[in-house]
């Protein structure tokens, strides 16, 4: 049996959450013999968004694909990257005339790997098609080309996470989430062979709120307020994920298990860097 493993990394919140993907991506890799690598970068720049820049340092760093979410908006500067190349995807269930797509293929030791993105709806102010619907269709296309196909479902509701993994279950190899920035330890092979987590989790500030500083926060409890959210930067930094092994003849997931890094002794750079 031909096997292949996919690392997928949550969330990557700022100037943090760049530091320590660069510091322990190769070790992660060595260690869990991983073929190819998924990063959601809807936050890498600043805490929101992405910039060119940002894309330039993950695929320096190996990234095969960057997913994203409802932040891949803040920076304009990055719509005519995404109506240019498909290594960065917005998610798919957004309107046909937004910039971008949601799907796309890769090849990894002589196999295609598809990568899906869609938005939950769910606690989400976005007007955006159904993702149920819209993951129904891609597939059926998808699977003209390739067995192994990973869905990255960027939602606020575990509910609706996981609603999509059994909806999609024995057609695609993995659904994992994104967006809430906890990880979760439900970490399961479903019963037709798809891989499922209901959150990858965050990487960046471990103490921190999401990845934000938590002192603006917090006071926006207290008082309903509005504050500025800031990327958090301060020690320990947490690294998320989940590495998937599938098998290259069928696309069924056969394993999957969390990664989950702390590092109290980083040096995090500017969120210019």
């Amino acid at each position: 049996m031909n096997t292949l493993r996919i690392l997928m990394i949550g969330d990557v919140c700022g100037a943090a959450g760049r530091a320590i993907f660069q510091k322990h991506i190769d070790k992660i890799k060595r260690a869990h013999n991983i073929n190819a690598i998924i990063v959601n970068g809807e936050n890498c720049a600043h805490g929101r968004g992405i910039t060119t820049k940002n894309v330039r340092f993950f695929e320096h760093n190996g990234v095969d694909v960057i997913t994203s979410g409802n932040h891949i908006w803040k920076h304009k500067e990055i719509y005519p990257y995404l109506d240019e190349h498909s290594n960065l995807l917005r998610p798919a269930n957004y309107p046909a005339a937004t910039p971008g797509v949601g799907v796309t293929t890769f090849m990894v030791e002589g196999h295609r790997i598809g990568v899906v993105n869609l938005q939950g709806r769910v606690f989400m102010k976005e007007l955006i098609d159904c993702p149920f619907y819209k993951a129904d269709a891609i597939i059926n296309q998808l699977k003209e080309k390739t067995n192994m196909i990973f869905v990255d479902f960027h939602a606020e509701a575990t509910s609706e996470k996981m609603a999509l993994s059994f909806f999609l279950d024995g057609r695609v190899s993995a659904v994992v989430g994104t967006h809430t920035h906890v990880q979760t330890a439900d970490e399961r092979i479903l019963p037709g062979g798809t891989a499922h987590i209901t959150d990858l989790g965050m990487t960046g500030s471990f103490n921190s709120m999401l990845g934000m500083k938590k002192e603006p926060i917090i006071h926006n409890f207290l008082t309903a307020l509005p504050v500025r959210f800031t990327p958090d930067n301060a020690t320990p930094i947490v690294m998320s994920g989940a590495w998937i092994e599938v098998d290259t003849e069928t696309g069924k997931a056969l394993k999957i298990q969390r990664v989950m890094i702390i590092d109290n002794d980083l040096i995090v750079g500017s969120e210019d860097d």
